[in-house]
């Protein structure tokens, strides 16, 4: 990593709208937090196009890395009050492990990996990255990789980083919450937690945490309805999600203005799995953000090709979509029906009119049955899962997952 003459330089503090000063803890830290790679978070929202409907929620994966860092050093200071033994080492280890743990996330996240960028998740991105920064420290982040692929023997430090009730989540909750205004899915982080023991190598909580652990499922399931699968949210990355296929498309006959790092992608049929140069591809994709996406979509709005201009001005403009939300599936003679009318209104082919019928299932799981499960610790040392032990939540409301079928397509048809 690179270094500085001086290295008290290094000694950052960061204000924190959240929670307060947070002290970036060593020299290798700021290397990490300095270099491109993560720099480029700054110019990635945490929420997508949550501002679609929230004009507030701006606020970047930089800072929510940094507010994850921040309780990782919180909980760990924490388990170490109870007896659990964890050395610096480990913390240095598991701190520089959440820092990176969003580092693989492109420009509007999901919405890109589902149209330009494939056969890989972010997560898989975020790992090339660590091994990344791995080599240029000569080693230093072998630790903090092996805590986040869970092979390091103290699994309960992975289970801070990924499980269903980590820091990750915690620090999301907590910020999407302050940025957009909704209050309900504020959480009482310090509170649980101050509640977490380690037991049997993984980690629970305290019985009388139970009502804060409720609280927390509560407050995520709110936000993701809320905030995160909000019909207007859905219409905008479903909308974008079709302008960079579109523009894919296009870009197989003739060259479109773009990034030089998004042209990379649209030019390129790629699939992570079988690329040849794969170090070549992940610098390209460490170069994209949301001004790379945005700016070729404001271009585009002039671009001959009707489709892709018609989805561009719509979606600067935020003249989106109707949305209809349902249980079940829709009726295929329904779907019709609309292209139909698309095909009428605009006088386009079958083909052109799939671009303005989007459709898509919304789910969320508030609590997974599947998943490690959120132990509550009782006196005595049983254990028993979050979902038998609430008096308040039942087993359906936990555990059974929320699905929305959708669509999307033009108002001015119904006209």
């Amino acid at each position: 990593m690179q270094t500085t003459e001086n290295p008290s330089n290094k000694k950052k503090i960061v204000n924190d709208p959240i929670y307060g000063f947070v002290s970036i803890p060593d020299e290798l830290h700021f290397d990490i937090i300095e270099h491109p790679y993560f720099q480029r978070l700054r110019r990635i929202k945490q929420v997508s196009m949550t501002n679609m409907v929230y004009p507030s929620a701006n606020h970047t994966r930089f800072a929510h890395s940094l507010g994850a860092m921040h309780l990782m050093h919180r909980a760990i200071q924490l388990l170490r009050s109870k007896g659990t033994e964890i050395t610096e080492e480990e913390e240095q280890a598991a701190s520089l492990a959440i820092l990176l743990h969003d580092v693989g996330h492109g420009p509007f996240s999901h919405t890109l990996e589902n149209s330009i960028v494939k056969g890989i998740t972010h997560e898989e991105i975020s790992l090339e990255i660590m091994k990344n920064f791995n080599a240029l420290s000569n080693g230093q982040l072998d630790m903090a990789i092996g805590i986040f692929t869970d092979r390091y023997p103290k699994h309960f430090l992975n289970k801070l980083i990924s499980s269903q009730l980590d820091v990750d989540r915690l620090d999301y909750l907590k910020r999407d919450s302050f940025f957009t205004g909704v209050a309900e899915g504020n959480v009482n982080a310090e509170r649980l937690l101050d509640m977490m023991e380690v037991v049997d190598n993984g980690l629970a909580i305290e019985a009388k945490g139970i009502y804060s652990v409720e609280s927390f499922l509560v407050a995520r399931r709110i936000m993701y309805w809320q905030v995160y699968m909000h019909k207007t949210v859905l219409s905008a990355e479903y909308t974008l999600m079709k302008i960079l296929q579109r523009a894919k498309l296009i870009n197989q006959q003739r060259t479109l203005p773009a990034t030089p790092a998004l042209s990379f992608f649209l030019k390129n049929q790629l699939d992570f799995n079988d690329i040849p140069d794969k170090e070549f591809a992940l610098e390209q994709f460490c170069k994209l953000d949301d001004f790379d996406v945005m700016t070729a979509v404001k271009m585009w709005c002039d671009d001959e090709d009707r489709v892709l201009s018609e989805l561009c001005k719509r979606l600067t403009s935020r003249h989106l979509f109707k949305i209809e939300m349902q249980d079940d599936e829709f009726d295929p003679n329904y779907m019709e029906e609309i292209k139909q009318r698309i095909m009428r209104y605009y006088g386009w082919s079958a083909e052109e009119a799939d671009y303005m019928l989007l459709h898509g299932v919304s789910s969320n799981h508030a609590y997974h049955p599947r998943k490690a499960a959120i132990n509550i610790l009782y006196k005595d040392g049983t254990l028993k899962d979050i979902s038998e032990a609430s008096g308040q939540l039942n087993n359906s409301v936990l555990s059974q997952p929320v699905v929305k079928h959708f669509i999307c397509y033009p108002k001015e048809i119904n006209q």
